[in-house]
Parts: C-alpha cells; sequence; structure tokens
C-alpha cells in the first residue's frame, strides 16, 4: 500500500455542471447579489463559500459536517479556480450573517434570473401548491415547534411552503414556516411574493392544491386575478350533505362516476363548481377516496374549480399534481433541504432557499445537457458527476483526466457539447440580451 500527493477527485464528472455555470454566469450573478461583504484580506470571499456549499450538495453532502469532504480534493479546487475550499464552519458563518433583509434581496433577483430561462408553454404552466415537515433535532432552532408531524408526531418540526412549476420541474418559491403553521397558513401572501416574482413570463394554466390549501381566501385571490384552480375540498359537514343529494351521476366504467354540484358554504358570497368523483368500493385495491356514513358502499373525492371542462377531465388534471411529491423527495433525499438548520430562523431560510436554487440549477442543467427528460439530483450525481479523474498542469494549461472505468469523456462529451451550443430560451417579458 502507497499513498501519492497527486491532485485525484471522485467528483471528475462534475465539470460538465462546472461548465454550465459558467455558460450562464453563475457566479458572477452571486457575486452581484450577495448582500455579504468580507472585509478581512484574509478571508475566503462569500460568493466563493457560496458557491463552494452548492457544490457539496450538488456532490451528496446532506449536513454541514459533510461539506468537509472536498476540502482535501485540490483537483476540483482547480476546476472551481479556488485555493482554499471553506470549511464548514465557514459556511455556516456564512448563513448565519443573513437576516429577513438579506434573504429578500438575494434570492429575489437570483429567482427572477432563474425564471428568465424558463421555456415558454403555448398552454401555459401548471402550478402546485404543497407543504411538508421537516424534522428538527435538539431544543435551539428557533421557530422549530410541535405541529403537524404524521410520521412522528410530538417532534418538533418546520413546515416549510413549496409552488412548482410542474412542466418545468422549476421551485418558483418556497418559505421556511414555523413548526405550529397549519398547512395552507400564509398562503395568500405566499403566492403574492410567487406572482410578483413571476411577473408576466406566462400564462398559468391551473393552480392545483390538496385539501390544506381548502379556504375561502385563497379562492378568492385566484378570482380575483383570474388564474384557474383545482383545490381538493374539505369534506366539512356541510360539503358532505350536498355530495349526497346529487342525483345525476354519469359512469365512467364499472367503478367510476362522475357528477357535480353548485355550493356555496357559509361565509362565501357566491357559489363554486364542485367536482365529485364516486369509486365502487372494491375488495382488492384500497380506495382513495373517504367513505360517507349514507353512501358505505363508495368512496368520494371532491375537487372545487373555476375551470370549464367535464368532470373526469378535471380529475385527471389534479391527478398530474402528484408529480409534487416527486420534488419534494428529490428535495429531501437527494438534496438534504431537511437536514441543513441552524439556531437562527432566517439562517436556516436561507439554506433551504439555496437547496431551491440548487434544485433549479439541476433542473435546467437537464435541458442545456440535452439530458431529454428531467432526472433526480441523485441520479446526475451517480451517472455524471461521480468520475474519478486526475488534474495535471503541463506547460501552464490544466488538463482533466477522465477515468473511463466511469465512462469517462465518452459519456459526458455530448453533454459538453449541448451545454456549449445551447441557446438560451429569454422570457417574453425581458428584452433578448445575446449571450457570448
Amino acid at each position: 500500500m502507497k499513498e501519492t500527493d497527486r491532485a485525484l477527485t471522485p467528483f471528475g464528472g462534475m465539470v460538465v455542471l462546472l461548465e454550465f455555470l459558467n455558460r450562464i454566469g453563475f457566479v458572477k450573478k452571486v457575486i452581484e447579489c450577495l448582500p455579504i461583504r468580507h472585509h478581512s484580506p484574509n478571508s475566503i470571499p462569500p460568493a466563493q463559500t457560496y458557491v463552494a456549499f452548492l457544490i457539496s450538495v450538488a456532490a451528496g453532502a446532506r449536513r454541514f459536517a459533510q461539506t468537509s469532504w472536498l476540502r482535501g480534493d485540490r483537483a476540483l479546487q482547480g476546476l472551481l479556480g479556488i485555493d482554499r475550499f471553506p470549511s464548514d464552519d465557514t459556511i455556516r458563518n456564512l448563513f448565519l450573517r443573513f437576516g429577513m433583509g438579506e434573504v429578500q434581496r438575494f434570492f429575489e433577483p437570483m429567482t427572477e434570473w432563474m425564471m428568465e430561462r424558463i421555456p415558454a408553454r403555448a398552454e401555459g404552466h401548471s402550478l402546485d401548491l404543497d407543504s411538508t415537515v421537516f424534522e428538527r433535532h435538539g431544543q435551539q432552532q428557533e421557530g422549530a415547534m410541535k405541529g403537524y408531524n404524521p410520521r412522528r408526531p410530538g417532534r418538533l418540526s418546520h413546515p416549510p411552503l413549496l409552488a412548482v412549476l410542474a412542466e418545468s420541474h422549476f421551485v418558483m418559491h418556497g418559505w421556511m414556516r414555523s413548526g405550529n403553521s397549519g398547512t395552507g397558513r400564509g398562503v395568500t401572501e405566499f403566492l403574492k411574493e410567487a406572482l410578483a416574482l413571476w411577473g408576466g413570463r406566462g400564462l398559468l394554466r391551473v393552480v392545483r392544491a390538496d385539501a390544506g390549501f381548502f379556504d375561502k381566501e385563497l379562492l378568492t385571490f385566484l378570482e380575483e386575478r383570474s388564474i384557474p384552480y383545482i383545490v381538493v375540498a374539505r369534506l366539512t359537514k356541510y360539503v358532505k350533505r350536498e355530495v349526497t343529494r346529487i342525483q345525476e351521476w354519469r359512469a365512467l366504467d364499472e367503478h367510476f362516476a362522475v357528477g357535480e354540484s353548485e355550493i356555496r358554504l357559509m361565509g362565501w358570497n357566491q357559489a363554486r363548481r364542485f367536482v365529485v368523483v364516486r369509486e365502487r368500493v372494491q375488495e382488492s385495491k384500497a380506495p382513495v377516496g373517504k367513505k360517507l356514513i349514507e353512501l358505505p358502499e363508495y368512496t368520494f373525492r371532491v375537487f372545487v374549480t373555476s375551470l370549464a371542462g367535464p368532470p373526469e377531465q378535471i380529475w385527471r388534471d389534479y391527478n398530474h399534481r402528484s408529480d409534487m411529491e416527486n420534488r419534494i423527495a428529490e428535495l429531501k433525499h437527494d438534496l438534504g433541504a431537511d437536514r441543513f438548520c441552524l439556531k437562527d430562523f432566517h439562517a436556516t431560510d436561507a439554506v433551504f432557499r439555496s437547496v431551491l436554487l440548487l434544485f433549479n440549477l439541476l433542473s435546467e442543467f437537464n435541458r442545456a445537457s440535452g439530458l431529454g427528460k428531467h432526472n433526480e439530483p441523485g441520479t446526475l450525481r451517480s451517472q455524471v458527476f461521480l468520475c474519478g479523474a486526475e488534474l495535471q498542469q503541463e506547460e501552464g494549461e490544466t488538463t482533466l483526466l477522465l477515468s473511463t472505468g466511469w465512462g469517462g469523456l465518452k459519456r459526458r462529451i455530448s453533454l459538453l457539447v449541448s451545454i456549449l451550443t445551447w441557446v438560451f430560451p429569454i422570457s417574453p417579458k425581458l428584452t433578448p440580451v445575446a449571450v457570448t
């Protein structure tokens, strides 16, 4: 057994991602927007620390301590063009300098900048709303409280709120919230911020949400802005009664039938369209909907909507929202969004939004590299980024030698060519700018 001082890295394939970041001018944009400044000439520049954190998460770090994996990776540091890789304490201290103002001043322009390159869709975009649970351990995290936690009741948690453009796999907006927040708490203000960031970049075809967002204030907000919606109705006593009164059911097959009704709930100033899917209980299949005491042989799913299509079309449209669960799983399991937590609430929010930013960068990387479909961050890591390599310096030139054992250059050359020749889609709201 021997040792070597050669500059080796297990993440040689990361060169493809770094070329993409260079192509879109990511580091330059971070330097422009990051409101944190250091005055010591010996400190690592904040933008360098921030980019190093994102690269660490892309490489698989799921805790701050794991970002230190790359401190000894001289090859990757050479590709990044840095002399020193920040320690995990340096990264923590960067985020601890974020207050509410710094979060807004940094992430709003960064998100708008990312939105500029979302592909246009003539038929419009679907916007899905959801909330999840980030479990917290210990007693020191600001905002971590006992709240809704079906997996581990009583555990302290944060329940972030998310808005995702479904077809583009793009997180339009995200909020970190205190643990005692209900699913739909603050959703109207949240949407106001999201729509302000979105501006006139394209048509929102529909907003979809589950029963946690069944709220008059949200529905009125969407109607005032002429944004169509499909929201799962909460089965209150009055909604159940109206469902049992539906007389006209149209069979879709031997198990499913659809009906609808105009219902004006207490406190509403108008009636709204409710679409109902009725499923006959089957012994061989677990029911998806809920049972009503009056009709025990069926289960029901109820949606309130402003769309005018037939009930089965509304139902099928909403079912596409299930892909939102995949986005949340990727954020948690592939990028560790629920693992990075600091004592200060706004610092934790800044880390959370940074992971969302990385997710959007990887989604755009999928499009720019010509992969053709959305690949999970973990798939990109194993099939593209993970590749043994050696960095060599010869006559003033830097060369990266990729191992053929991981597919080497052969597997990645088409991705590099696609990135170098990629034509940037520009939002119709903005004046096109030539990219050199």
